[in-house]
């Protein structure tokens, strides 16, 4: 049954960029909620699904039909900030190309999430920087997720040591929608890094000669979880030699994608990404909706993680992030009971 909350009830925005993006997040929801009336003096012209997780009000967020990049990503968060006024912190959740390796064994339809790693915070942007004679000279920190994002990173870690796979108990939610399910993807092909594509929308013609042979995870459905840099750009990664250059340059990345260095210091957030593609001149559509599950999947782990607890509070306490009183470990939110606020902790 849909509910009618009110703009103030939202405590956690998710931000993705494709409809396939979108559609794997309304996927793990508890419940879906009805859109909120508009007011003629609003000029947010953001559409949003509105839901729950976990307890947790959710408004999900996605970019334009047919536009994607840093700038958008970061004009549309502003947006939805400045209407849901009680959002504490963000996911910005899809899909994005691997960087496998030998320290990584990066797969398609693994999951990478950001995580602080040598001097950067979790993201780079990777295409932005002044022009030297040695070449580009990258400029700018970007900020790295929320502490109590990242607490919850490492209780689901945890998790994991212990065997519990809780990224495959959430994609059962998709179970019944053939798209999104792994079978349906196609089989796993990486060339080699000095091997281009060869022509046409799949590597038919390409040369199976120059793939990279790999061991066989145990369990061919298998998806493993890695935590570390992403490189985020304003254009498509569709070259392996660059891919491999970029990623030697920032100390190791984990992927590339093209909207979180958009938002990491004005809407702070965990970005988690799963691969689609290598990143490479061989990159299709095929992997990309089991991607996008797999990516949703643990993002609605990581809320599932973070608990709420029902405590009076004075309403000028329940500051969050993005005003710049709260912290990132004990974040407070607000909540649809009356003057009832609620406070984040960790299960």
């Amino acid at each position: 049954m849909a509910l009618h909350m009110r703009r103030e009830d939202y405590t956690v925005g998710w931000v993705c960029a494709l409809p396939v993006e979108l559609a794997a997040a309304q996927e793990m929801l508890d419940e879906e909620h009805d859109d909120l009336l508009r007011d003629t003096e609003d000029n947010d012209e953001n559409l949003y699904v509105l839901g729950a997780i976990g307890g947790h009000n959710v408004v999900i967020v996605c970019l334009p039909a047919g536009r994607i990049g840093n700038n958008l990503a970061a004009a549309v968060a502003t947006q939805m900030r400045a209407t849901f006024k009680n959002i504490r912190f963000g996911l910005m959740v899809g899909i994005g190309g691997g960087v496998p390796s030998e320290e990584a064994d990066v797969r398609l339809g693994d999951i990478v999430v950001s995580q602080p790693h040598q001097t950067f915070g979790g993201v780079v942007q990777y295409d932005a920087g002044k022009t030297r004679s040695s070449g580009l000279e990258r400029t700018g920190l970007l900020n790295s997720p929320p502490q109590i994002l990242l607490g919850a990173v490492a209780r689901m870690r945890a998790n994991e040591m212990r065997g519990k796979d809780e990224v495959s108990e959430h994609l059962s939610r998709l179970k019944n929608i053939a798209k999104f399910q792994r079978v349906n993807a196609g089989p796993d092909v990486l060339f080699e890094a000095t091997y281009d594509h060869e022509a046409g929308m799949t590597c038919q013609k390409c040369c199976a000669e120059r793939q990279v042979l790999r061991e066989p995870r145990e369990g061919d459905s298998q998806v493993v979880v890695h935590h570390g840099t992403i490189a985020s750009g304003n254009q498509v990664m569709r070259s392996a030699a660059e891919r491999d250059q970029v990623s030697v340059d920032l100390g190791g990345v984990l992927c590339f994608e093209m909207e979180a260095a958009g938002l990491m210091n004005s809407f702070p957030c965990l970005v988690i990404r799963g691969i689609c593609d290598y990143s490479d001149s061989h990159k299709n559509k095929r992997w990309q909706p089991f991607a996008a599950s797999t990516a949703a999947a643990y993002a609605r782990g990581v809320l599932l993680k973070i608990a709420q607890q029902t405590k009076r509070m004075p309403t000028d306490d329940a500051r969050g992030f993005f005003s710049g009183s709260g912290n990132n470990s004990g974040v407070q939110v607000g909540h649809n009971a009356g003057h009832m606020n609620n406070t984040f902790s960790m299960r």
